[in-house]
């Protein structure tokens, strides 16, 4: 009795129906990105003050977002369109207004003798507060900062902050420095 040979199977084209299956699950699956804050922590202290620093009720800006995403600053209702004006003022103090921030003269390189603030942002959410609106808020603050250090590089250095070189941009610090105090979430309430 002969032995009947096996047919032989053609897998040339098993290659290609299965990179043709990977490219399509490739380009038809959406992954979500998840969306943060990009924040740089301070770098860690070996030795921790025996107290923080001192600082008086005019040069706090609070800023507080309740469970119903109500945005409540220096203790008046406030939409989130006018925040980042409001921040602004706060920092500069354009008037010396006694109810903004004060400002301090120091010496700073490249712009010799200028007013600094000594104001702080504090950023306080209740538990219920939703994370769209905690950004939201960030975003704001962060676009404050953001268009005080751009005008100043402009009118200086004619460019943007980020335009500038190292040295450039450590001096625009001093002068606005990122001064955002974040408490624990608390039970504001909010009906």
């Amino acid at each position: 009795m002969a032995r009947r040979e096996l047919p032989e199977i053609n897998a040339g084209s098993m290659a290609d129906i299965a990179f043709l299956l990977l490219i399509f699950f490739l380009v038809t699956t959406t992954m979500d990105v998840d969306s943060g804050l990009m924040r740089k922590l301070p770098p860690m202290e070996d030795e921790k003050p025996d107290k923080p620093p001192e600082v008086r009720e005019r040069n706090v800006f609070v800023v507080l977002i309740n469970k119903r995403n109500d945005l409540l600053v220096e203790g008046r209702p406030m939409v989130i369109t006018e925040l980042k004006e409001a921040t602004k003022e706060f920092i500069t103090n354009p008037r010396n207004k006694k109810n903004l921030s004060e400002k301090t003269s120091k010496v700073v390189p490249f712009f010799n003798k200028v007013d600094v603030s000594k104001g702080v942002v504090s950023l306080q959410n209740d538990r219920g507060t939703s994370y769209e609106k905690y950004v939201e808020v960030q975003n704001e603050l962060m676009a404050a900062y953001n268009e005080l250090r751009n005008d100043i590089a402009k009118s200086k250095f004619s460019r943007f902050y980020d335009e500038c070189n190292e040295d450039q941009q450590n001096a625009i610090r001093k002068i606005y420095p990122l001064s955002i105090s974040e408490a624990e979430p608390k039970n504001y309430g909010g009906k």
